[in-house]
Order: C-alpha cells, then structure tokens, then sequence
C-alpha cells in the first residue's frame, strides 16, 4: 500500500509518522512544497526577536531522519497541484503524477492577502522570517505598522519592539485574540502601552497602505483546501475541509488534518475551525493511523492556547461569554484576581475567568492572565472541559499546594467557588 502526505510540517510528519508504526510494509511519500520540514513555526516570533540565534535551531528533524530511521521518503520543494481522486493519482506543479492508496491532505493555511509592497511582510513560514529579518538588517526601518491584533499579530508587534522599533498596531475589532472579552483586552493593552507599543482598536486597515519603515500583515488565515475542493472534497460550514471524526474526507480514502480542515468542539459539538500546532498534531496522528488501517477517533478541541504579548502570558480555552451566548448557552461569568503564589515568595497577581452555563451549570470556558503560573491553570481548565465538568465539580478539585509554587487559596478554585455563588442567584 502507498500512503502520500501532503505537507512536512506538524500535521503531516505526525500522520507520516504513526502510519508507520501502524503499518511497517506501507510505503510512505510526504511532499513538502517548501525547503524545510519539521520546523516550529510558533518559534518565528523568537526568531525575530533574537531569542532564537537561526532558523536551524527550529527544525526539529531534518529529511534524512525520517529516511533513514522511519523509512518514510521526503521530498522537499515539491507541490502538489491537482489531484484526481478517482484515478487515485497526485499531480504535482512539475507535472508528474503519483499514484496513491491512501492520501493525507495536511497541505496547512496561508495568509488571506498577498503582499505587493516590498516592506509589507507575512510571518507565516520559515522563508517568510528568513526574508523579514533581512529586511531588517539591511534596511534598518525605526518604524513598524503591525495590522491584526490575534497571535501572531502581538507576538510580532512584542518582537519588534524588543528590536527597537517604534510599533503601532492596528486591529479592525474591539477586542484582542478573537475573544470578546473587554477585561483580557484591557489588561493586554495596558501591557503593549506599558512597553511601548501604540494600540488602535475597532481601525481596519489595509496593510498595504500603512506608512511605516515596516508592515506586519497578520490579518488572518486561508485554509489550503483548493485542490481537494477540486477534486470533490465538501467544505464545512467554516470553508476549510469537512471531515469525519475519523478525520476523512467526503472522498473514500482521503483524509486531512492540521490547519487545512475543520474539527468538533468539544463545548458545542459543532465544527470549528482553529488553526493551532498543538491540534495538527494530534489530528494528524488520527489521519495517519487511519490511513494505515486503523479505526480511530479525534476527540476534538477546546481551541486552548497561550501566548507572551510583552512578557505577559495570555491563554484561553473554549468559549467566552459572548461565545457562549451566541451558541444557545445562558452563560455566567466570574472573573477574579489573586497571587499565583504566596506573597512571601514573591507571588505575582492572576486574573482568572470562567464562564458556565447556568442551566446545566456545566463549564464552557475560561483565560487566566498572568506573569507566571498561567500554563498550569489554564491546562487544569482544559482538562475540566474535556472531562464535561460542572462548576462545583471543578471547584472541589484538590489541587496542589506548596508557598513556592501557589497560593493556598488558588485562584482557580476562588474563581470557581465565586462562579457558584452566581449561578445559584
């Protein structure tokens, strides 16, 4: 059997990956439209902010590896441009023709806009920091214009800020990270000013048109889905790729993952699409194994994620209030503010929301923002919404304690115990 992957990144190498475990007979070809394969790409930030010395430092395996140890076949810098399902035949932009068994389509997202001016940059790909950190280093701009304030929008916006520069952001809504939230907008915002970057919210702005010795166009994300829509793969409701839960395609034998398809949210049961590292892994080792004859299933995501905007830790799971309100739910919100550790031990304060649904009183969602011990709580949170917990559930949850590494009260429980107080109203 001949397995083919499209894409050598985090969604593709995972289902490359497991197909093997699976099947050790099954030849196996990733094609990689790039240079690279397995790189980080939530590293290019670093990047340019000099905390990472070069782009090698981000690729985690080098072709050779899964060659000679996995005994899967990398090919580099080629693209795959048509595929004719019914023939079970790749085709790619040289014009050669691959016949599959099984394929994988994990070929990603890019950017929504193209860029036409020479000092407007993406930073998407590895090329895309490659080319802006020469830009940089030639050119010496004391000014940056960055449009779009979600992740790679901030992290850019804190990058060359680090660098010196002069930064004005720019986001069309009023609210920072997609999440209506005016409390985590107003603490990132204070946080950007503090260091020194000029916020505009609720101004759309075209990238192009920005006067500034640099643009950032982080406006958003396009699911590479074409090729397989030509091919008669159905769209979601999303526009990227429909799939089932055993991540295949409307087309027998074609699946996908990563950033190029949809998935089930935990919270609603309804597709979604959030492009996250974190989930292309996981969705690309439930297509590879059940592309290598297994059964699996992708569980789904809750969209939880993290992010640094000026030494600050930002993260989310599931649904806001005002996302909860707009998916049926009678959403209650709690928002609290604490030490993530003892005072003595020089604890910092947290800010801590959860959101539940007063009928079922179940957990839909939260963020917690901070300068330390975000990660553990806003894990702590996923996991309860995995778990379908209710608030009291959660707030009985024995926790651990230690003046060094929390506070005796922790702030995720408070918050919690004050969520219950406003569902019993």
């Amino acid at each position: 059997m001949r397995i083919v992957v499209v894409g050598g990144v985090a969604a593709g190498l995972s289902a490359a990956s497991r197909a093997r475990r699976i099947d050790p007979s099954a030849e196996i070809v990733v094609f990689e439209k790039g240079k690279r394969i397995s790189y980080g790409a939530c590293g290019l930030p670093y990047l340019l902010e000099g905390q990472v010395r070069s782009i090698e430092q981000l690729v985690v395996y080098k072709p050779e590896f899964f060659e000679k140890e996995r005994n899967i076949r990398i090919r580099t810098e080629s693209e795959v441009a048509a595929v004719h399902h019914g023939r079970r035949e790749a085709v790619l932009a040289s014009g050669e023709r691959v016949r599959y068994d099984r394929l994988v389509w994990a070929a990603g997202a890019r950017p929504a806009r193209r860029a036409a001016q020479p000092r407007v940059f993406r930073l998407h790909t590895d090329e895309d920091a490659l080319r802006l950190n020469e830009f940089l280093e030639a050119e010496r701009p004391r000014t940056a214009a960055v449009a779009g304030g979600g992740y790679i929008g901030l992290e850019a916006a804190t990058a060359l800020r680090a660098r010196g520069l002069r930064v004005r952001l720019y986001e069309a809504s009023t609210a920072l990270l997609h999440r209506e939230d005016a409390w985590l907008t107003k603490r990132v915002t204070e946080r950007l000013e503090q260091c020194g970057v000029e916020l505009r919210l609720n101004e759309p702005v075209d990238p192009e048109s920005l006067e500034a010795g640099v643009v950032i166009d982080a406006t958003g994300l396009r699911p590479n889905v074409e090729v397989l829509e030509q091919a008669g793969a159905a769209l979601g409701r999303t526009g990227a790729l429909a799939v089932s839960e055993h991540m295949e395609t409307s087309l027998h034998g074609v699946f996908a993952a990563g950033d190029c398809c949809e998935a089930r949210h935990i919270v609603t049961g309804r597709p979604v699409w959030i492009p996250l590292g974190t989930t292309a892994n996981r969705m690309g080792r439930v297509a590879g194994a059940n592309a290598a004859g297994r059964r699996e299933r992708f569980e789904g995501v809750a969209g939880t994620s993290i992010v640094r905007v000026a030494g600050l830790a930002v993260a989310v799971t599931g649904l806001s209030q005002q996302q909860a309100r707009r998916e049926g739910f009678s959403p209650v919100e709690a928002v609290v503010e604490g030490r993530e550790r003892a005072r003595y031990f020089f604890g910092k304060t947290i800010a801590v929301q959860l959101v539940a649904d007063r009928r079922s009183r179940r957990l839909l969602g939260a963020a917690v923002i901070g300068d330390d011990g975000v990660l553990a709580r806003i894990n702590t949170a996923a996991a309860a919404l995995a778990a379908g917990m209710d608030v009291e559930t959660l707030a009985g949850l024995d926790l651990a304690y230690a003046p060094p590494y929390s506070a005796v009260a922790d702030p995720l429980l408070v918050c919690a115990q004050q969520l219950l107080r406003l569902l019993d109203r």
